[in-house]
Formats: C-alpha cells, structure tokens, sequence
C-alpha cells in the first residue's frame, strides 16, 4: 500500500467530490442555511403546517397545566 493514498480507498476510486468535476457539494452549514431560508419563505407566504393560533393555544395549555401542578402539588 503507498503511504500517500488514503486508507479504505482503493487504487483508482475516486471520491464524490472527484467525480462530480470538482464542483464541491455544499457543506452541513450551507444546507442547514438553506433549509432555514427555505422555511422563513414558506412562513412568509403563509403555508404553515400548524396555525399560530393552534401553537399559542398549546403554549397556554402546557404553562397553564405547568402552574396548576407546581400549586396543586407545592
């Protein structure tokens, strides 16, 4: 085995990255960016999956119960 190849790779593999002409795949920090922009436009047009009303219908609920337990039990 030459010392300058890569261990688990064979002679003559390439990798993604090589193959794809050298064009780089984007990174974990520019996908999750993407994803985030992605989101912030759909939320812009309005295609929420929840309504917010639902959302801050459950937030009360969940503190509302949070209290009545700290004074029914504290």
């Amino acid at each position: 085995m030459d010392t300058s190849e890569p261990q688990g790779r064979e002679r003559g593999q390439t990798s993604g990255r090589e193959r794809d002409g050298g064009t780089e795949k984007l990174n974990w920090i520019d996908r999750r960016r993407e994803k985030i922009r992605a989101e912030l436009e759909r939320n812009r047009r309005g295609d929420h999956k929840v309504p917010t009303w639902a959302l801050a219908a459950a937030l009360v609920l969940i503190v509302v119960a949070w209290v009545g337990l700290i004074l029914w039990f504290g």
